[in-house]
């Protein structure tokens, strides 16, 4: 560390180069402990649907097509995923992935993102101007970190062996950045159009940390009382051009608010709720938000970098920065448990999940195990040099310097040794875990490939394989349940739930496989099924392998004809409750339906009035012809009355409906599927999506949002004034 008033040459090129050497030897480490991440094989959580959102964008641009306009069919009955999601991550590892292919994309951004973030770490501190030790002790601490919820910025967030994560993770590039560029825009505007740019990227990356990313655009101009109205413009400039910038992705978001569910299956939880300041305060307390399972080591730099800052309120406002941000952060994570009603202040505060808001007491948390580290190794530095100073000799002296800052480093570094210790066993775990589902799937996927092909080569429905509550979960593909391995095979399925903001979301949660109309209701046509069990509903046995069998039902698709005979009132708070008793219920069984009134609006007038119901059906279908991953259906119906055709494929206003090439009105029906109002006779209807329509002007105001970035950045072109030792005395000894 440097150390001398009047450093030598050497000295100058250690303090130059140490850091780095720092950072580089953290991120090989981390290249080499994660390489398992780059191999082959099905993921068990959320990494699964963010590996398939890759392979349908680059499917997307290799038609042509923008994927924020496409239907995504393969979860929760479909659904615009690329609007309603943060999508960005997807649509950028895509370009990768029409020359290396989707799942390797994937693979691959996961590994980099994860092993490399260290640097994003080092380079953002070194933007909030922190020594470059600071910068290199933060970097080194950032992959050690361990909670209890495992859902911040730590491996367990990430990995095979994780939550899959994968969104956050690109965002936890764009965050650090955007902190740092927005505090350094507060007292130079040439870091104005930089801000706005980070931020509104870590928007469109992931939206909660977004909300982080302008929690400091809101607070940072007032931490200082000097030149605040001057700092309020620049938040307020800087603002107006995050709204351009990412218009793109708000704007549709907003649009098409009412038709994105709300999870009801989590409401209430701690999942959803938050876990309360009790609870998270005494994690934080007990180490158990950077060091849970092991010594406290990064809990005791990060109090120590906490008394530092605190200590240098006045002298040192980038450290003030942070703790202001951690603090918020951390009240963020107490949620609703502990604010209740008072969180309505926050927006769209009933699609968050503020357990998750942890990374970024984590984030602040890394920079001030930094400081912390640093001032630890200065007192170390200071007591070695007081007790081994009075030794005489030029040549001692010289030396001495270099020896204490030597000692100090390795001492810190050996502090450190049960975190990296931990980290290095949880990789191992992970790597193990890869390779043996990586064997399974030579072996088990291969049997159940042949089943896989028959579905892709048929088509005409869904497939259930179990659901997480029922067998599901110990049907399996190695480790990976079948329902979960049948999504890294793109297959259209019935079972892996909870998954999108589709709004037959939360009434998928609730199928009953010992309803047969619910099978009608959801669009399933195959069943997938382990041999020692047989299907509840009459199907034919097609084809078995090893310990997988298929069965096909004799008349499942996509299309079916039925009479509405009621009404169903919901909204995208409660169409899974309110849901319940239709999808326990007989009615699809007998070709029976209900039409909805969708949050205030009129539903559809029945087909059988006042109830009437029949004892024969309205008719079938004829022929059926599908392109889910295309948002297209259509079907040859003979209707026997007037009824209803009904798409197996969540609502959305974007559906259009043709009969017999005349253009028809889809109205929506229970729970919440797609349907079309046919006369008696001999139809053809067609269903196809077609998305959001104007993303050519936003992407236009995007565009011109980043000239006016850019213009902004530039106006003033003298160079940026030289740091003095005063306004970096905090970080260095």
């Amino acid at each position: 560390m440097p150390v001398s008033v009047a450093p030598s040459a050497t000295q100058a090129r250690w303090a130059r180069l140490a850091p780095l050497a720092v950072v580089g030897i953290v991120v090989a480490a981390n290249l080499w402990s994660l390489r398992a991440t780059t191999e082959s094989a099905a993921y068990l959580d959320d990494a699964s649907l963010h590996n398939q959102m890759v392979r349908y964008a680059v499917g997307a641009f290799k038609d042509g097509s923008n994927p924020l306009k496409g239907w995504f069919p393969y979860l929760g009955l479909g659904s615009p995923q690329f609007l309603h999601y943060q999508s960005l991550g997807a649509m950028l590892s895509a370009f990768a992935g029409l020359i290396a292919g989707g799942n390797t994309a994937f693979r691959w951004s996961l590994y980099l993102l994860l092993a490399l973030w260290p640097v994003a770490i080092y380079g953002s501190a070194r933007i909030l101007r922190f020594s470059p030790w600071v910068a290199a002790a933060a970097g080194a601490v950032a992959p050690l970190l361990v909670s209890v919820p495992s859902v911040g910025y730590e491996r367990g967030a990430y990995v095979w062996i994780g939550y899959g994560l994968w969104t956050q993770l690109w965002a936890s590039w764009a965050l650090p950045f955007a902190w740092a560029t927005t505090w350094r825009a507060m007292e130079d505007r040439r870091f104005i159009g930089p801000a706005a740019v980070l931020v509104a990227l870590t928007i469109a990356l992931h939206f909660e940390t977004g909300y982080l990313a302008l929690v400091a655009l809101g607070v940072f101009p007032w931490l200082r009382r000097t030149g605040m109205a001057k700092r309020v413009a620049r938040a307020g400039i800087a603002l107006v051009l995050v709204i351009a910038l990412c218009a793109w992705v708000l704007l549709p978001l907003l649009v098409f608010a009412k038709w994105a569910a709300i999870n009801q299956v989590l409401q209430g939880s701690a999942l959803e709720n938050g876990y309360g300041a009790r609870r998270v305060l005494g994690w934080l307390v007990g180490g158990n938000v950077f060091d849970h399972g092991r010594l406290a080591v990064v809990t005791v730099a990060v109090a120590v970098g906490v008394v530092v800052c605190a200590v240098r309120w006045r002298a040192k406002p980038a450290g003030r920065a942070l703790l202001v941000a951690g603090v918020l952060s951390t009240m963020l994570c107490f949620g609703k448990t502990t604010f209740g009603s008072l969180i309505a202040v926050v927006p769209a505060n009933t699609d968050l999940f503020f357990r998750r808001f942890m990374f970024g007491t984590q984030l602040a948390g890394i920079y001030l195990a930094g400081i912390g580290i640093v001032a630890i190794s200065c007192a170390i530095r200071a007591l070695f040099t007081a007790s081994l100073g009075r030794i005489r000799g030029a040549y001692w002296q010289r030396v001495l310097p270099t020896a204490a800052a030597l000692t100090a480093a390795c001492l810190c570094a050996l502090g450190l040794v049960p975190a990296i210790r931990q980290i290095e066993n949880y990789d191992m775990r992970n790597a193990a875990q890869i390779n043996t589902q990586h064997r399974s799937e030579q072996t088990a996927g291969g049997l159940i490939a042949p089943l896989i092909a028959y579905i892709e080569l048929h088509g005409g429905g869904r497939t259930y394989a179990g659901l997480p509550s029922n067998w599901g979960s110990s049907f399996d593909v190695g480790s990976v349940p079948v329902f979960k391995y049948l999504e890294s095979q793109d297959i259209d399925e019935v079972g892996y739930t909870l998954r999108t903001a589709s709004l037959m979301t939360d009434p998928e949660y609730y199928f009953d496989e010992d309803e047969p109309g619910d099978f009608t209701m959801f669009g399933i046509r195959y069943l997938l099924y382990p041999t020692y069990r047989n299907p509840p509903v009459d199907a034919d046995a097609v084809l078995t392998s090893g310990p997988y069998r298929l069965w096909v039902l004799p008349t499942g698709g996509y299309v079916d004809l039925v009479d509405t005979v009621g009404t169903l009132t919901a909204n995208r708070g409660d169409v899974g409750s309110v849901s319940v008793a239709l999808i326990r219920s007989t009615l699809l069984e007998y070709n029976q339906d209900l039409t909805v009134a969708w949050d205030g609006a009129e539903a559809a007038k029945p087909t059988q009035p006042n109830g009437q119901v029949n004892d024969s059906a309205p008719g079938s279908v004829t022929g059926e012809a599908s392109q889910p991953a295309d948002g297209h259906f259509s079907a040859t119906v003979v209707a026997t009355r007037r009824s209803v055709v009904l798409l197996s494929a969540s609502y959305d206003p974007g559906w259009r409906a043709t009969v017999d090439g005349h253009p028809a009105r889809t109205v929506m029906l229970a729970p919440a599927l797609v349907g079309v109002t046919v006369e008696p006779g001999r139809h053809v209807v067609v269903f196809q999506y077609f998305g959001y329509r104007h993303y050519g002007l936003l992407f236009g105001l995007a565009l011109l949002g980043v000239l006016a970035a850019a213009t902004l950045s530039f106006v003033d072109r003298l160079p940026l004034r030289r740091r003095s030792v005063k306004e970096t005395s905090h970080a260095t000894c």
